[in-house]
């Protein structure tokens, strides 16, 4: 590592600069298969829209961000063709957001860069330590979720 690299560096350092090298790999990934409008933001949108449409408050509440916050990424991504707003059939109010045929055809392509990406983590480290990080990474978060009931 870096001489100016911490040397007990804080997991959340390790998780954010670790996420970085994921996202820029997924990015290239998107803007190499034509999807080069897509912004970081959309990766709280994607992988939380369900066939059924899901409102934007519920998309927040998932991804952990402020409804504003979400409500301009969902915005973003329905100008350039990824999602649409259709009225919710149980509750006036509202809208849900689904993916356009476009935002469904997102996710093939970052589901594969993130295969490589496991693939390239398990190279580096090694698959069994890869897995250690993701049943240690799943069990935070659910307790995390456990805590907020």
């Amino acid at each position: 590592m870096d001489e100016n690299f911490p040397t007990q560096p804080l997991i959340g350092l390790l998780l954010r600069l670790a996420y970085q090298h994921y996202a820029q790999d997924i990015d290239v990934a998107l803007r190499e298969a034509g999807f080069g409008d897509i912004r970081p933001a959309a990766a709280n949108v994607f992988p939380f829209v369900s066939p059924a449409g899901i409102t934007v408050s519920e998309l927040a509440e998932l991804a952990h961000v402020r409804k504003q916050t979400m409500a301009q990424a969902v915005d973003q991504l329905e100008r350039t063709g990824y999602v649409e707003r259709r009225p919710n059939p149980l509750d006036r109010r509202s809208q849900l957001v689904f993916l356009t045929e476009r935002g469904a055809s997102v996710t093939p392509v970052t589901h594969a860069a993130a295969e490589r990406v496991e693939q390239q983590w398990a190279r580096l480290t090694s698959p069994e330590e890869l897995e250690v990080l993701r049943a240690a990474l799943q069990r935070l978060l659910t307790e995390f979720k456990d805590q907020d009931k």
